[in-house]
C-alpha cells in the first residue's frame, strides 16, 4: 500500500503501515478532519520532539517499543501497548528510549 492510498474502509495492521528510517522521525496522517486527526509516527532510537504544547488534548498510543514522555517536566515512560495524555497547553516533549512506532490523536474541541 502506498502512502497515497487511503486505508479507509480496510483492516489493516497499523504497526505496518510505516517502517522505520536510520536517524529519523516520520510519520504518516490516516485522518485529518476539522474535529481532529490521527497521525502514526515511527522514531529511531534516540529521535524526539523538542518541548512544545498544543491547544487540545493529545493522546498517543505505543504500537512499538518504548518513549519517554515528559509532560511538565515529569517524565514517563511509556512502552508497547500504553497509552498516555498530554494535557491541553501544558509543555510536552518525546524521546525514544529504543526505537518506536506511536499512534497519535488530537481531537480538537
Amino acid at each position: 500500500m502506498s502512502r497515497q492510498e487511503s486505508i479507509t474502509g480496510q483492516a489493516v495492521t497499523v504497526v505496518d503501515l510505516l517502517q522505520y528510517q536510520p536517524g529519523a522521525v516520520v510519520s504518516r496522517t490516516l485522518v485529518d478532519r476539522p474535529v481532529g486527526t490521527l497521525t502514526i509516527f515511527a522514531f529511531d532510537e534516540g529521535q524526539g520532539l523538542s518541548e512544545h504544547s498544543a491547544p487540545y488534548d493529545v493522546t498517543v498510543q505505543v504500537l512499538d517499543g518504548t518513549v519517554d514522555v515528559t509532560i511538565d517536566g515529569s517524565v514517563h515512560r511509556v512502552a508497547a501497548g500504553q497509552i498516555i495524555i498530554m494535557p491541553a497547553n501544558r509543555p510536552h516533549s518525546l524521546r525514544a528510549a529504543e526505537r518506536f512506532k506511536m499512534l497519535l490523536f488530537m481531537i480538537r474541541g
